[in-house]
Formats: structure tokens, C-alpha cells, sequence
């Protein structure tokens, strides 16, 4: 079983950046995908991308303005955001997935707390 420990959250202004990190236990050929949990909401997903990173997958709603890669030497999924908007507040997850579209693992990480001022 793959183990992830994200990080890299913090406290942004209105259209500002962050990049969080996802850092695996071992090397995995996995896709590996972000999803995010507001107050109140359910967690949903953001990216993935597989292994090879050929392919990526993008919530609509981050199309363009987020981008995830990945480093497969440092067993690290990183996820660039931009344009942070304030309702993207949230505990940011990453986990494995079955496919680009979905799948995750019922092990998931502590997550990483971003929060966008206005």
C-alpha cells in the first residue's frame, strides 16, 4: 500500500500561487491525483496525471490555471495553482488513483490546509 504526505499549503491572497507537494512512501507506476475538501463540502476532484506524464486529467473548474506534474525520482506529485480564487479554500489531498478519472485508495493523508484571502 502507497502512503502520501502532502504539503505545501498556506496563506495566499486573491490571486496568488502555491504549489503543493505529494510525496509517495515508495516509488509507484500509479496515477496519482489531487482533490480538495471546503467546509461543509464534499471532497472533490482537482488533477491527476499518470505516470509517465503524458497524460493529465483537470477539474473544469482549475482548467488553466492549475498544473500538475510530476517527479517520479523524488516519488513527488507537485501541483501548481494559480489565480487562487477565495471559495478555493480547502484541505487539499492527493492519493492514488485506479485512472486518470477517478478511483482513489480508501487510505488518504492529512492533507494540506490552503486558504485565499479576499
Amino acid at each position: 500500500q502507497v502512503h502520501v504526505v502532502e504539503s505545501g499549503g498556506g496563506l495566499v491572497q486573491a490571486g496568488g500561487s502555491l504549489r503543493l507537494s505529494c510525496t509517495t512512501s515508495r516509488r509507484t507506476f500509479d496515477v496519482i491525483g489531487w482533490f480538495r475538501q471546503a467546509p461543509g463540502k464534499e471532497r472533490g476532484f482537482v488533477a491527476s496525471i499518470n505516470w509517465s506524464s503524458v497524460s493529465s486529467n483537470y477539474a473544469d473548474s482549475v482548467e488553466g490555471r492549475f498544473t500538475i506534474s510530476r517527479d517520479n525520482d523524488k516519488n513527488t506529485v507537485f501541483l501548481q495553482m494559480n489565480s487562487l480564487e477565495p471559495e478555493e479554500t480547502a484541505v487539499y489531498y492527493c492519493n492514488t488513483l485506479r485512472s486518470l478519472y477517478g478511483g482513489p485508495s480508501e487510505t488518504w493523508g492529512q492533507g494540506t490546509q490552503v486558504t485565499v484571502s479576499s
